[in-house]
């Protein structure tokens, strides 16, 4: 019997090895593949979301823009054409949240230094006080990649509106005026079409984990 197993040891390993290929193969064709969802106004809080766009259900995009960034250049959706984008609020005098939704920005920054297919764009929320050159102190101080990561002032109704109708990330009510003012932890991931595909809170270090294995699924979505 041991003769007769010696004999075909071989054959029997040759056998395994072709029969776990095989598992592994039929097992990535049925396992199905994960898609991120696109978000649209109707389904998200509807006191994140102007009044004005809480009935839309289908094709929400992020409007165009056209702000500067902390070297005084001007920014337009033209810089995210054909990118992947994690973009969120914040200002620099902040003590509360934002620091920490900064530092966990150059986290991602860091993490996806080497892919140019992936960039930051984060909009104050008080652009009168955080104008060019006090951005380009913040962006020094924090270590902000300017190829990578724009911060962004301008005018303040403008940011609003992003915030509130296309990002959908801020309280309804309010018109941009000087009493005017949004505070959310919330860091939005925009696809190459300009489409929300996921919101996650920019203070929890768990959430930016799941927004960089996001990121990994959108750029897969991606492939041609």
């Amino acid at each position: 019997m041991l003769r007769f197993f010696s004999k075909y040891k071989f054959f029997a390993i040759v056998l395994f090895v072709l029969s776990a290929i095989i598992i592994s193969i039929i097992y990535s064709i049925l396992k199905p593949k994960r898609v991120l969802r696109v978000y649209e106004p109707d389904m998200v809080a509807t006191e994140l979301v102007d009044s004005t766009v809480q009935h839309v259900r289908k094709y929400h995009k992020i409007a165009d823009f056209s702000l500067w960034n902390q070297n005084g250049k001007n920014v337009t959706q033209d810089d995210y054409h054909n990118k992947i984008y994690v973009a969120d609020f914040f200002f620099t005098t902040c003590q509360t949240i934002c620091p920490i939704m900064t530092d966990h920005m150059k986290l991602i920054q860091n993490r996806l230094k080497k892919d140019s297919e992936v960039k930051l764009l984060s909009h104050t929320v008080i652009p009168e006080t955080d104008d060019v050159p006090q951005l380009k102190e913040y962006a020094k101080r924090k270590g902000v990649d300017d190829t990578r990561w724009n911060l962004v002032t301008g005018d303040k109704k403008q940011i609003y509106d992003l915030a509130r109708k296309s990002y959908l990330v801020a309280k309804s009510y309010g018109d941009g005026g000087p009493y005017d003012m949004i505070h959310t932890e919330n860091f939005v991931l925009v696809d190459k079409k300009k489409r929300i595909r996921g919101f996650y809170d920019g203070t929890d270090l768990e959430e930016i984990e799941r927004l960089l294995e996001d990121i990994e699924v959108l750029k897969e979505e991606n492939v041609k």
